[in-house]
């Protein structure tokens, strides 16, 4: 029996038009989809760039009840949960998230380090301990987990395990530098062993050792870092060691000169007791020379002869000399007869006996003093570069935004 050709020459146009209807029926499923696409998803953008987070969290409620398979609605629902405060729901977003079986690996560990963004906003740290240590396997959020749990042994104050934690990442592969953080972990453990109460002198005395290694540590892990340094000065002051700590400021004051002004006022004490004065005030005047501070100033003035205001007027004039001061400028209005040069006090009309001795012997009022220190207390404070955050004293890590070494080591009157 011979095949009939004519069969084959139908098939070809049957074929071609078969093809072609399917794919007018894929590219008007294609218009279907995009016209029954939730419009609250677009919505929820919208109110998102006019930052509307209340309005955009309701469109997104309706855009998750209409497709309630989509994840990354759950992700963005979450996450405006999180950013207004909400954390109870933004819990139970991300855990609606872990518990659905069609996700994958790598959707439930980005739902999983959601949540433990979640724990540790709503300060349910435990949870959120849990929830990262889970998330040490993962080759994707693996560095995002660690950095997360190094902020929470910090908030928690657990050094050692900071410590470790900050360890392993610095040996990770394209990571950041991660010595300075463990030089203030090891600083901080010191500091409790200097803290912690002891029943006698021979426990004091292996706590203060401790302390004294643990510096040590710090100092070889970052030798940089001005804050091993100092805390290792103080330590030796309190062991009676003054000699030491003396030569450990002076060493800091070579190796790390931007940090001198944060213990000017102390090298300049330690200097008088250990009868070491030419030495301190030589490198005191040096570091003056070459960039004018208000706690170098302060520091020499205490370097001086008791009560040498001559001394004392010409640092403080020579300071004025070359950079603008409200802190400097109140300190020599407040030397003695200091404005009038040697001349004499003049007497002040409408005052009393108490007002005109107070006068002379500050060259000031009572009234205009109490109005320079108030104006001059703002002056004194140092910020933090990060978040602005103002303290009467420098920290190491601020209060506010918990930002490592973000306070300058020079007060506002100088920035």
């Amino acid at each position: 029996m011979e095949f009939d050709w004519t069969w084959g020459l139908w098939a070809l146009p049957l074929t071609f038009a078969a093809g072609w209807l399917a794919s007018r029926f894929d590219a008007r499923q294609l218009r279907w989809d995009r016209r029954t696409a939730p419009k609250s998803y677009f919505k929820g953008l919208n109110h998102l760039l006019n930052e509307q987070q209340d309005e955009a969290i309701d469109a997104f409620i309706e855009a998750v009840q209409q497709d309630p398979d989509t994840s990354e609605l759950h992700f963005a629902l979450g996450n405006l949960f999180r950013s207004r405060g909400d954390y109870d729901r933004a819990i139970r977003v991300h855990q609606h998230l872990l518990s659905r079986a069609d996700l994958s690996a790598s959707e439930h560990d980005r739902a999983r380090l959601a949540l433990a963004r979640d724990f540790m906003k709503a300060g349910i740290l435990d949870r959120a301990e849990e929830t990262l240590q889970q998330l040490q396997a993962a080759p994707l959020h693996r560095e995002n987990a660690l950095e997360m749990l190094l902020t929470l042994y910090e908030r928690t104050r657990e050094w050692d395990k900071a410590t470790g934690v900050a360890e392993r990442l610095e040996q990770a592969e394209d990571g950041g530098s991660y010595r300075r953080r463990q030089a203030h972990h090891w600083c901080e453990l010191a500091a409790q062993r200097l803290e912690a109460p002891s029943a006698n002198s021979d426990n004091a005395l292996d706590s203060s050792t401790a302390a004294l290694e643990l510096l040590r540590r710090a100092q070889a892990v970052c030798p940089d870092a001005p804050r091993p340094r100092m805390d290792m000065a103080a330590a030796l002051v309190r062991l009676g060691r003054l000699d030491a700590a003396c030569d450990e400021l002076l060493r800091l004051a070579t190796d790390v000169p931007q940090a001198l002004p944060l213990v000017a006022v102390e090298l300049a004490r330690l200097g008088r007791e250990t009868g070491r004065t030419a030495a301190v005030r030589e490198r005191l005047v040096a570091a003056q020379a070459e960039r004018p501070c208000v706690d170098l100033v302060e520091a020499l003035v205490q370097l001086n002869v008791p009560n040498d205001t001559t001394a004392a007027s010409r640092l403080y004039l020579d300071h004025l000399d070359q950079e603008p001061s409200m802190v400097i400028a109140t300190n020599w209005l407040r030397l003695p007869k200091a404005h009038d040069h040697g001349n004499e006090t003049p007497s002040t009309t409408g005052t009393g006996p108490a007002r005109q001795d107070t006068a002379q012997a500050t060259g000031l009022p009572p009234a205009v003093d109490r109005a320079l220190t108030k104006a001059c207390a703002p002056l004194r404070r140092y910020r933090c570069a990060a978040c602005g955050f103002e303290a009467s004293r420098h920290f190491w890590q601020c209060p506010g935004c918990q930002s490592w070494d973000s306070y300058q080591p020079r007060r506002v009157d100088e920035l």
